[in-house]
């Protein structure tokens, strides 16, 4: 799966996933951009890439801001001349339920930056991919495909709608050349899965003995599927969004 000379760029890679992603790419020989709000986990990660492959180029920026959107393309077309791979990673997780009275401001935070980044950076990439007949894929979650427990609507609902948007603008980009995909993790040992699953009182080993395949997935297992999608290797999948949940949306 070799990236030589494509330009990725990969968004919310600071930490978890995304971070994973962007090492994986550089090993691979692309020259990646990472961008996060955390500038000390984004020197780390672009010290990761540049022992397995080039310097990355890190930017700095808050997907949710417009400005800082613009910032992620104009960076990259002026750094690198163009753009092949556009991984929309960044995104939160927050609990709000109806009862509570807090559903409306947790589903604001949580759309803001889980779909309407998305959509903003696709409208601002999409030129640039054109050119290049590039791909990109988003970071939706098994989550879109369940209904509970009531405390998670709102990521739920924002994830089955970027899974929706993923299939409408595959169907939009792809006579220009554009694929678009997604990758829809279930449980994935990070620090956000271990803070959230902390919060409501559950364990690691927990949610592995609820998976029908006994085990959470690891970082290493997205980014590989995030590569394959993106990839040569799957030139005739668009529209698509693979599950890789051990099994969860079975139950």
């Amino acid at each position: 799966m070799s990236f030589n000379n494509k330009v990725v760029i990969v968004t919310g890679s600071s930490t978890g996933i995304g971070a994973v992603t962007a090492v994986a790419f550089a090993k691979e020989g692309a020259k990646v951009v990472i961008v996060g709000r955390n500038e000390g986990k984004l020197k780390d990660v672009a010290k990761q890439c540049s022992a397995v492959g080039s310097a990355p180029l890190v930017i700095k920026a808050d997907v949710t801001k417009d400005e800082d959107a613009k910032k992620i393309i104009n960076d990259t077309i002026q750094k690198f001349g163009q753009l092949d791979v556009l991984v929309n990673n960044a995104g939160i997780f927050e609990y709000g339920d109806i009862l509570s009275g807090k559903i409306l401001e947790t589903y604001d935070r949580i759309i803001a930056i889980n779909l309407r980044a998305v959509i903003h950076l696709t409208q601002l990439a999409a030129p640039h991919l054109v050119k290049t007949k590039g791909s990109i894929v988003n970071i939706s979650s098994a989550a879109a495909q369940m209904y509970g427990p009531p405390n998670t609507v709102a990521y739920n609902v924002s994830k089955a709608a970027l899974d929706h948007f993923t299939k409408g603008s595959a169907l939009e980009l792809a006579p220009s050349g554009v694929r678009v995909n997604a990758v829809s993790p279930g449980p994935v040992e990070t620090d956000m899965m271990t803070r959230h699953s902390s919060e409501m009182g559950v364990t690691v080993q927990d949610i592995e003995a609820a998976a029908p395949l006994k085990r959470a997935s690891q970082s290493e297992e997205i980014a590989d599927l995030v590569l394959f999608v993106a990839g040569d290797k799957a030139k005739g999948i668009t529209g698509s969004v693979y599950l890789a949940d051990n099994g969860f949306c079975l139950l």
